[in-house]
Parts: C-alpha cells; structure tokens; sequence
C-alpha cells in the first residue's frame, strides 16, 4: 500500500489512469493463441507411435530348415495367451506342425513361459538355443539371457551360470552341438552343455579391452556386433579383439534421473583422432594361448569389418580396411601359423564399400569341403557400376558376372546348382527395387524375375537350396505383404501375411496418392522427387510445402515404399510435403552419382537442395514461395542448418533435430570415409559445417536435441547454440533430457516430439490454401 502523504493522494487519480490504460492496451495487444494441431493430427501421432496401429505385420523371426523344406516362425499360442509358440510349416504342402509349444518353455519353479527375443536350432534340430530378456546395448537388443531347450527330453537349461541377468551377447552353438560359446562382460566364454561345465577363454577383457564384441564406432559405422566365429570342427574360435585405450572418452551427463547429475563415459573416436587398435585372433575352444592374425599395416589405422572360416578350420579371410576407406584387401590367414597371403584388393578414389557376406561357389566335386570354396562373390564399383565378381581362389582374378549398365543393389542367392546370381536391381527407376539374376559364366545380360505388374520395392530371403524365398513386397500404395515364391518363376505357393488393413486405415489419413517425379538441378542431374499433397487440392491455389530432408550418403528419402505416415499427416493440414534425393546419396544410379559428394558435405548436398526447391517451385505454381518450412533429423538436420544458413530467404521456418553443426565432431569411420582425414581436408571440414555460416540465418528456426545422445553429441548443438547467441540470431531451442539420437526413449516422447515439429512450422508456415 501507497503510504499517506498529500503528494501520493495528488496522484492516485493519474496512477489509477495510467494502470488503466496500460492494461487496456495488454488487452488490446494480446497475442492470438498459438498454433495448435488438430486433434485429428495428434490422434493420428498416438496411434502410431503408442497403440502401434499403423505398424505392418510380418512373419515373426521365420528361419528355413532343412535347406528349405520347412520354415518355422513364433506364432501366439493358444494355451498360453501371451506366450509364442515355434512352428514349423512343410514349404510345400503348407502343413503346420507346433515344434515347440509355450508349455515347454516354463523353467522349473516359475508359471511363465520364455519370451523368444531370438532362436538358433542346433545343426542336428534336436536342441533349442533361445534369447529372452534382451535389452538394448547402443542400437540394438544385444544383450540377455540364453537357455538350451533338450527337444528329446525336454530339458530347460539356463547358460551363463551365475552370470548377471541380461549379460550374455551372442550365444552360439558350436557346430557339433556340444558346446555353447558366449559373450559377458567383454571375455569370451564356452559352456559344455553335457555337464555344464564353464570355461573362460579370455581374461583381458574390460572397459578397455573388448574381446567377442565390437567398440561404438565399429558397431555405429560398419555394423558389427557379433564378433566371434566357431571353426567348423568346433575345435576353435575366431574372434576380433578391441584396444581402445588413447579413445578420446566421452561423457554424457544424466541431470534427472537423481539427486544429483550422473556421468556415462565411453570411448567415441572422432575425425582425425586416436581409434581402437583392432586385431583378430584363434584360440582352442578347451582355452589357452591365441594365435594373432599377422594383419599388414597399423591396428589402430585400419578396420577389420568382416571375417569368417573359410569351410574348414585351417584358413580364415577377413577385409582389411585401411583408415581413409579407400582400400579394402581380401586376406587368406592360416589359423595355426596366422600368417596372411592377399587374395584380391579394391580401390577406390573416394571411398570403398565393405562386402557384408562372404559367399562361395563349392566346385562341387574337387575334393574337401575347404577345397570346394573356388571363387568368391564380390561387389565392387571399380567400372562405374555396383557390379558382381567372382574371385578365384587359387589366382586372385575376377570375373564380371552382371553385364549390364545398372547397380546391384543387394545380393539375394548364389545359386550354383542352376548356375544363377540372384540379386536386387532396378535399371533405370532408382526408387525402386526388383528381383534379377544373371549366369554365373557371365554371359548374356541380367533378366528381371519380378512380374512387371508390380512396381514399388521387392526384397527376398531365398532359401539355402534355391527353390523358395520369403517374398516381401511394398510401395507406397500398397502396404508390405509376404508371400511363399518359387524362386526361378515367382510363382506364389502362399500368401503369409497381407496387411490389408492398413489400407483402410491409411486411407484415412493419405490426402492425396503419393507421387513420384523428378526435379533438375544446375549439372543436369535430375533429383527423384516425392510429392503428397494435401486432400481437396486444387492446382488454381497456393499451397506452403514443408521440405523433409536427409540428404546424406547414408539413406535415401525418395523410394516407392510403405511408410511415412507422419508425413501425409502433415499433408492432411494442408501442406505439400516434398522430399529429394540429391547426388550423392545412395540411390542405384551409378557410382559417379553416390561419389560425387566426396569432400564436399555440406556443400554439394545442400547446393543441390537448394536449386532442386527453386526448380520445384517454378515447375509448380502452386506452391506458395513465402510459406516454405523445411525439416530434417540427423544428417537432415545438418542439411536443415545449411539450407536456413546458406540460402537465407529460400524457406521461412526451419526445424533441425539432432544435427550435426561441425563436422569435425562427428565420429571417425563415417566422416573420414566421406570427408578424409581433417588434415588433408580441413577447408572442407570448415566449410561444410553449418556452424561455420550460422550468421546467414534469416528465417525462424527450432533446433531439438536429446541430451542423451551417444551418436550425434548434444555437445555439437550446444557450440551451435552459443554461436548464434554471439551472432545476435534469435531462434527456437528443445532440449529432451537424457534421449539418445532417436528422439523416441520415456513416456510420450515420440509424440510430443512430431506435435512440437509441427506446432512450429504451422505457427510461422500457416497452412491451407490461399
């Protein structure tokens, strides 16, 4: 209260006015209420991100037997309601059969069956390995428990001993079925399954040393995981040992979790930095001393991405890859001695890429099993397509066995019995894939086995005898749908699963028929384009269209497949969603076109971007030039950043989620191998940062990162974010605490994640036509 004095009561009539006036005028300027999704919208999030509704259904963990004359699949049980049974299924006949009901699966003392995260039978059939109680280690669920299932005497067996629950990785029998060998706690371990009996292989194994697994970067950037092999007389084991000691550590800061903040730290190699010292090793699965693969060049500068035996136990081949990934050498290594000898080398001028599988012809009929594998299958660039060749074992020499002009996308089948390479091509309609094969003599030119009535993408899980493949079929018009083929003739034996629900659930949802088109850029390459416009449209109006982005080597975005639900949501409000797939990203359309981006992230992607949207919006009147948003997630958000930073003007609002603002904080394997090494590119790190050009920011901005994120560092967004406060920008920032890379970890993320993207966007992009 105003204390009494004659001057104070003089001025409560002005003060009363002025108040008055003051809040009148509030009144009066109030802001309108934020932009806000319709329900329609959010509901749609919920039921795909929550309930799952618009999540296809597939043949749950199928896996052939006897070389294809049954498969089997989990399937829920009957008796057990919420428990799976494995079934078996004649691929002939049709004729089910319950290998293993959910009652068999109850270990002694409890009253639930085993979940079945994964399964491995035996080579004789008559014992069951099965992982349950997986939890995730970094992308995947790699880690849990195992149990041996006796299918004679129906015996339920627990591995690992006294073992911490949800500790063993990789649990494989050894081929004779005697034995079980395992991952724990970064040593190698291998338990008798007679008497139970545990033996320790390795005992250097910790937070350093990594034996039987892989460290982040190898599992991140070449996808291994599973890092140790059986011999094929179950005598010994082949394995990858990991040094990461001089790793640069980092650290992730848990701030909610407790009272306090808790620190994870890890090894995580960045460009131009120290990396693991990588070596692969043989020791006897009764244990003792292990024989090192004598592997040319540094361990810390190179990667040994793939290694398997080589049909008998007495020789291995491995790829050898050295750091800047332009050179990949086959080695032959003895396991007695581990001496090496090369069998074949691929270059490149930019980069390599890594076979994933090795696969032989036997030359039936000369002699032992080790001697039966002639020539190998590989996948190399070397004459301007992804071609296949067979590699002689005895010379070294290769063998063109796809002649034509057109990539293989992906080995499907080396079918030597009928003398065919089955693989995934698409010549000429890089957006799509289909089934072709080729003589393995090489002469003639590839034909297509999918019937031509069914454009969109094909993949296959052919059968080890070559009859059959599990047959998967999508575009994005047609929800996946799996099928029982005849390989040679794609003839359907039977339908598995259709999915004709999410027709009618989408059809709810889809404004418009998604469309696919090509836009050109400045080099006259012309960029595959996705279109869905929202429902209602009419060409004689504006319409804003929201640009979703990734533009990097690592994906495509524009491919005639089921998915992007999200997307015609957002199409559904009243937006043209556009994605486009630049030079340099890894569609089938030549290695000219994947290695043009060499040295030149950040610059040649979003420069082609940016001419692509020019080049779409005058192709299409429709669009309204001042209601332009784009968004991108990882690689899309660094490609986000660039667009709003270097092209000012060109979009009105931007959302970039866990981007990569300087390139030089990145992890090695994936930067070097497009990048180089920062000393022999450091303009090219610089430039094609987005960091480096923050000051060109015009239009509205929302950056989101999950502070958890052990892949793409909140760290880089951070620096980011200090730097457009120093330039004076201002901007939207979300910090979810503790999510990783995925944005999708805690109750509700998911949707509050896409609710906010949008709320954003509508907010300075409103929507509708004009």
């Amino acid at each position: 209260m105003l204390p009494s004095h004659p001057l104070h009561r003089r001025l409560r009539p002005s003060l009363f006015a002025f108040i008055l006036t003051t809040a009148l005028l509030a009144k009066a300027q109030t802001p309108p209420e934020p932009a806000r999704p319709s329900a329609q919208f959010v509901q749609t999030l919920h039921a795909e991100y929550e309930r799952g509704e618009y999540q296809p259904h597939a043949p749950r963990e199928s896996r052939w037997l006897d070389e294809g004359e049954r498969y089997t699949v989990l399937e829920d049980s009957a008796a057990k309601p919420g428990a799976q049974d494995l079934v078996a299924y004649d691929t002939a006949t049709g004729k089910r059969s319950i290998l293993v009901s959910a009652e068999k699966l109850i270990p002694a003392g409890q009253s639930s069956p085993l979940r079945i995260d994964g399964y491995q039978w035996s080579t004789d059939g008559g014992q069951l390995l099965i992982f349950t109680n997986a939890q995730r280690v970094w992308r995947q669920r790699t880690r849990g428990d195992y149990w041996v299932l006796h299918l004679s005497g129906g015996q339920l067996t627990k591995l690992g001993g006294d073992a911490p629950a949800s500790t063993l990785m990789f649990a494989k029998f050894s081929p004779d079925g005697r034995s079980v060998a395992y991952v724990q706690a970064n040593n190698i371990y291998v338990q008798d399954l007679a008497g139970g009996a545990i033996r320790q292989l390795t005992h250097d194994g910790s937070s350093e040393i990594i034996n039987g697994t892989t460290d982040w970067v190898t599992e991140e950037e070449l996808d291994l995981r599973d890092a140790f092999r059986w011999s094929p007389d179950s005598a010994s084991i082949a394995y990858w040992q990991f040094d990461q000691s001089g790793v640069g550590e980092y650290t992730l800061i848990n701030d909610t979790d407790a009272s306090y903040p808790t620190a994870f730290h890890y090894r995580y190699p960045q460009p131009g930095g120290t990396n693991a010292a990588v070596r692969v090793g043989v020791i006897g699965a009764q244990g003792g001393s292990t024989q090192w693969i004598d592997v040319p060049g540094d361990a810390r500068n190179q990667y040994i991405p793939r290694m398997e035996w080589i049909g008998d136990s007495d020789e291995l081949i491995l790829e050898s890859l050295n750091r800047l990934q332009n050179t990949n050498r086959v080695l032959v290594a003895s396991a007695s001695t581990g001496q090496t000898r090369l069998l074949f080398e691929d270059k490149d001028p930019a980069w390599v890429n890594i076979v994933d599988e090795f696969q032989w012809l036997s030359g039936a009929g000369s002699g032992t099993a080790a001697h039966r594998k002639t020539d190998l299958l590989w996948l190399s660039e070397r004459d301007g397509w992804r071609h296949a060749y067979l590699i002689s074992r005895a010379t070294g020499q290769s063998r063109l066995i796809t002649n034509f002009d057109a990539d293989v996308i992906e080995p499907v089948l080396l079918d030597e019995a009928h003398g065919y390479f089955y693989f995934l091509a698409s010549p000429g309609d890089p957006i799509r894939r289909y089934l072709y094969r080729s003589r393995l003599d090489g002469t003639g030119t590839p034909e297509r086995v999918t019937p031509a009535d069914e454009p969109g993408t094909h993949a296959y899980h052919a059968s080890p005898d070559g009859k059959y493949a599990l047959h998967l079929y999508s575009s994005a018009t047609h929800p996946p749908s799996y099928d029982l083929i005849s390989l040679d003739s794609h003839r359907v034996v039977r339908t598995l699963v259709t999915n004709d629900d999410l027709m009618k659930k989408d059809a709810a949802i889809d404004p418009e028929p998604v469309e696919f088109t090509e836009t050109p850029v400045s080099d006259g390459a012309r960029l595959s384009t996705y279109v869905v416009k929202p429902p209602g449209f009419d060409p004689a109006k504006k319409y804003p269209m929201l640009v979703y982005v990734y533009s990097e080597p690592a994906a495509c975005q524009v491919e005639d497949i089921w998915r992007f639900t999200h997307l015609k949501a957002i199409a559904r409000e009243g937006y043209v969603v556009v994605s486009l797939d630049n030079e340099g990203t890894p569609a089938p359309r030549g290695r000219a076109w994947r290695k043009s981006i060499y040295r030149q992230i950040g610059l040649l992607n979003s420069a082609e971007q940016s001419q692509a949207i020019a080049a779409f919006e005058r192709s299409h009147p429709f669009i309204d030039t001042s209601r332009v948003g784009m968004w991108g997630h990882s690689g899309g958000g660094s490609a986000t950043l660039n667009e709003m930073f270097r092209y000012p003007g060109q979009a009105r609002a931007a959302v970039a989620s866990s981007p990569v603002p300087d390139e030089r904080l990145y992890d090695s394997i994936y930067q070097e191998r497009y990048m180089g090494l920062p000393s022999d590119n450091a303009k090219g790190y610089q430039d094609g940062s987005p960091i480096s050009v923050a000051d060109g920011l015009a239009g509205r901005l929302l950056i989101i990162h999950g502070s958890g994120d052990d892949n793409v560092h909140f760290q880089g967004t951070e620096m980011l974010v200090n730097r457009l406060i120093a330039l004076g920008k201002q901007f939207d920032f979300m910090d979810y605490p503790n999510r990783t890379h995925a944005l999708r970890e805690g109750p509700g993320t998911q949707v509050h994640v896409d609710t906010l993207r949008f709320r954003f966007l509508e907010e300075h992009i409103p929507p509708g036509p004009q």
